[in-house]
């Protein structure tokens, strides 16, 4: 999808400008947050795959324009400029499924500054909300113990392209499957499911809806036993087992109620009647906080499928995230806005194990510290094939391994330091000292007389 009206009329506005004087020079801009969401002791970087193809397929179409033309908000000049716009910029990023932290990029482009303010909000919308999904489900994952987890999102999710990022997200930061077939199709996931307490009641007993649904699925069975009585429900799923002799591995899914009771008592019933390899699978409103809360009680739960809280990322479903320049024709630049004032020249983020170090683009860090940002584009064409998700997933798990407990703990976390380079630090100050001395040597407007 070339996507060159996926922007905010803003961008648009200012890349005209930008057009109209002839400003091309290359800019920089730096994507990063603020801050973290109470409650975060890290992020987990998602979203890059799906900037970078946007980045490539970059365009206006024809009826792009012909809806330009019909707003006369531009000029036919204006409109030819932008009928012949792509990305040949070069994009450097954090790789998906790394931890990162409040004020370090995770992506900085470097483009003709038209293209990279059109670059904007796309970026922004696909990095902001895919880290904040993954960094939810990573959280879920710490929680789990090694448990599995399945993405039970996706009718929950808030739109379809959602539930498919939100999928991708969750299994870069641990899960197994997902329910959303076309998820799986399109990102090489495990789809998993069961049936729904419809199913169940649509054959008036459990003994012959579970009849029937392990007549049609025997290779894998998975029984929701708690549409009337989770006991009884357990019971009947074992007399069909049994009865029919089911060759795949059997299990049974508890979807309300005190999960860790039932899952004990169905635990105790399933190994009475020899059925040691049968699994434990829980659902209904689960988060990290509940999925170790099961844990702390010892419930023997094999898989968790958590859903709504993950997939809008419930207590945090937002990042205070931003895109802002930080150089143009190789002249480093800042805000000095109270609050958001922002770092200058393209960077680089260093990690050793005390900590990260925010630095320079040009600067080697620390001795013992690795790079984590790595060019992915240039001239506006990735370097290398797409990442497999595998390889993500597997990042993913490495960086919070190396994480300290401190930050990885469900409450009260404390987040790795950033500290500055003394070379960024020093261009900062020179550059609020430049700025600071233009604007006092700039006439100011007297005030109004009073009447």
């Amino acid at each position: 999808m070339p996507g060159g009206l996926l922007t905010d009329l803003y961008e648009l506005n200012m890349a005209v400008s930008y057009l109209r004087r002839g400003m091309t020079g290359p800019a920089t801009f730096s994507l990063f947050v603020r801050r973290l969401p109470a409650e975060r002791g890290f992020l987990i970087a998602a979203g890059l795959e799906d900037c970078l193809a946007f980045l490539e397929q970059f365009a206006f179409t024809a009826a792009d324009i012909a809806w330009l033309t019909e707003s006369r908000r531009f000029r036919e000049p204006d409109l030819e400029a932008l009928r012949r716009l792509r990305f040949t910029g070069d994009v450097w990023a954090v790789p998906e499924g790394t931890a990162v932290f409040a004020g370090e990029p995770l992506v900085e482009v470097t483009a003709p500054i038209a293209e990279a303010q059109l670059a904007e909000t796309v970026l922004l919308n696909h990095i902001t909300f895919q880290t904040s999904i993954a960094s939810k489900a990573a959280r879920c994952a710490l929680a789990a113990r090694g448990a599995q987890l399945v993405d039970f999102s996706f009718r929950r999710t808030q739109g379809i392209e959602a539930g498919l990022a939100v999928a991708r997200a969750s299994a870069i930061a641990g899960f197994t499957a997902t329910s959303n077939t076309e998820a799986a199709r399109r990102y090489g996931l495990a789809a998993a499911g069961t049936m729904a307490h419809s199913y169940v009641e649509s054959f008036g007993s459990e003994e012959r809806a579970f009849t029937a649904f392990a007549e049609d699925f025997p290779g894998s069975t998975t029984f929701l036993v708690d549409t009337y009585d989770t006991e009884q429900g357990v019971h009947a799923a074992i007399d069909v087992a049994l009865r029919l002799r089911l060759p795949g591995p059997v299990g049974v899914r508890l979807d309300s109620g005190d999960l860790a009771t039932l899952a004990m008592r169905a635990r105790r019933l399933l190994d009475d009647a020899a059925l040691p390899d049968a699994r434990i699978f829980a659902s209904g409103g689960l988060d990290e906080h509940a999925i170790a809360a099961l844990v702390a009680r010892g419930a023997p739960i094999d898989a968790y499928g958590v859903g709504t809280k993950m997939g809008v990322s419930a207590d945090a479903p937002y990042l205070d995230s931003a895109y802002k320049l930080v150089a143009y024709r190789g002249r480093p630049v800042m805000k000095l806005s109270q609050g958001k004032a922002t770092w200058p020249g393209a960077k680089q983020v260093h990690r050793g194990r005390a900590g990260d170090q925010l630095s320079l683009r040009e600067e080697s860090g620390p001795r013992g510290h690795e790079p984590l940002l790595t060019e992915v584009m240039r001239d506006g064409r990735r370097l290398g094939p797409p990442e497999p998700l595998a390889q993500a997933r597997r990042r993913c798990a490495a960086s919070l391994a190396g994480l300290p407990a401190t930050a990885r703990t469900l409450r009260k976390p404390t987040p790795v330091p950033v500290t500055i380079s003394p070379a960024l630090a020093a261009l900062r100050r020179q550059l609020v000292r430049d700025l600071s001395g233009r604007l006092d040597a700039e006439p100011r407007l007297a005030a109004p007389a009073r009447p």
